[in-house]
């Protein structure tokens, strides 16, 4: 199997694949019983490689007429570490099935919620990378 740079491989069209945009209805339809009071959407970006890690993030977007800045963002790592429906050790896993250079998925962790505007607020994904062992 040829070898895919992580950088190609991980488009915006795949990330939507492994976090659809339609979770963030789900997500706000448990929580409140009805998507529509959702703040915000969520998608998966990809921000780059290191030898020893690889980092996304989850980026809430304020939806139309909403008010991103008025609602509890900066305690969402611990709830999207537990959510069901966010499952982002799921993300996690399907991530790790992609992996084709010699490496795996080790431990992950989610970061503090960074404010990048009024209308974007991030939650860093940082996974390490460890050496795949050797095919039994």
């Amino acid at each position: 199997m040829p070898t895919v740079s992580t950088d190609a491989q991980f488009t915006q069209d795949v990330l939507d694949k492994i976090f659809p945009p339609h979770r963030a209805d789900q997500f706000f339809e448990a929580l409140f019983g009805d998507a529509e009071e959702g703040a915000y959407d969520i998608s998966l970006v990809y921000k780059g490689k290191s030898e020893d890690q690889i980092g996304f993030e989850f980026q809430l977007k304020q939806r139309a007429g909403k008010c991103l800045a008025c609602n509890l963002t900066y305690g969402l790592p611990e709830v999207f570490k537990r959510h069901r429906i966010l499952n982002i050790a799921s993300v996690v896993e399907q991530i790790n099935s992609m992996m084709n250079n010699g490496k795996r998925c080790g431990d992950w962790q989610l970061g503090q919620t960074r404010k990048e505007s009024r209308e974007l607020h991030v939650i860093p994904l940082t996974i390490d990378l460890v050496d795949k062992g050797p095919a039994i």
